[in-house]
């Protein structure tokens, strides 16, 4: 791809996007004519079409297909560098993409952003909430700069990752509900309405997996929820769900049960900064990640720097939300 510019790649994902040459021209402030060239320009130097036009539907060919996931991280990567140069020039202080999960989003990470925007005020920042599987897609993608995601991840995932946390999941149910026993296990769950979160959150691929593990096939109340729609389902009785712990905190009308008895459903690893005895309950790690091939900018390490420096103080101070533990 040496005689390839950044601005035809930039004209493709235009095209690629809108799935319209005039749409996308009017989008980039160009004439579609120009456009057009640029495009056959790079379908020349690349020898390969990238654009089905039949009978006016635009469609990506097979290569086109290729380039796209391509053409969208190298475009990241450079706006990446050119604000981290900017930001070395003293002329904008940078930007922080983070991931991060539902159960982060809903506790901890509200105190940890306002103390970095404190200390950085000049430096945006942009959150992405989403289940670990896609926050890795993002972060792989050069979407995002720093995710804190679930581990164990795929052993061919190219991060590099620090586990941080360890958070207990509990079996969310309403408040004014009492089951039979308590802690539960995974059997428990045999003949329970379950509310279960979309495609893409972790916690519900190890969930089923937990229960048919245990050798049955979990029950759906209703599925496909974001965290906030999963505990507010709970509250108006359609089911149970297991959840972290530390998203119940606010939330009055729901409990926590204690969730053991399935080791397959925790994901707590080896690869601890020291060995830690493993509290009792299921459990999972979370991590900060970000990619192997590029270093995180100036702006991502200072916010990693708040991070740790925030989660160091409230481990000493106690003040860390109920079932998390800092991996110190």
């Amino acid at each position: 791809m040496a005689g390839v510019q950044l601005q035809q790649l930039a004209y493709f994902v235009a095209v690629a996007e809108i799935r319209h040459f005039t749409q996308a021209a009017e989008s980039l402030g160009i004439a579609q004519p120009s456009l057009s060239k640029q495009i056959r320009t790079l379908e020349g130097e690349l020898g390969a079409p990238l654009f089905s036009r039949a009978r006016g539907n635009i469609t990506l060919t097979p290569a086109g297909e290729i380039l796209l996931p391509l053409a969208k991280r190298i475009l990241a990567d450079v706006d990446t560098a050119r604000l981290e140069v900017r930001e070395l020039a003293g002329l904008v202080r940078g930007r922080v993409r983070l991931g991060a999960t539902p159960s982060l989003c809903a506790g901890l990470l509200a105190d940890v952003l306002r103390r970095f925007h404190d200390v950085y005020p000049g430096i945006s920042l942009t959150v992405e909430e989403g289940g670990s599987r896609d926050l890795v897609r993002e972060l792989t993608r050069g979407s995002l700069d720093l995710a804190l995601v679930i581990l164990p991840l795929a052993e061919d995932t190219p991060l590099v990752t620090t586990p941080i946390l360890r958070e207990h999941l509990v079996v969310a149910m309403p408040a004014d509900q009492r089951s039979r026993r308590s802690p539960m296990s995974i059997s428990d769950l045999r003949d329970r309405d379950l509310v279960m979160f979309r495609s893409g959150y972790d916690l519900r691929d190890s969930t089923i997996a937990a229960c048919r593990q245990a050798g049955f096939e979990p029950r759906f109340a209703v599925e496909g929820g974001e965290m906030d729609a999963v505990l507010r389902f709970v509250e108006v009785g359609l089911g149970i769900a297991v959840v972290p712990s530390m998203v119940l905190a606010g939330r009055p009308r729901l409990r926590g049960v204690p969730l053991t008895g399935a080791d397959n459903l925790a994901s707590t690893t080896s690869v601890t900064r020291r060995e830690l005895p493993p509290p009792p309950g299921l459990q999972r790690t979370i991590a900060i990640a970000h990619r192997k091939d590029v270093a995180p900018t100036h702006a991502a390490r200072a916010f990693r720097g708040i991070l740790e420096e925030f989660l160091v103080e409230a481990a000493r101070e106690e003040t860390l939300p109920a079932g998390v533990q800092y991996l110190s």
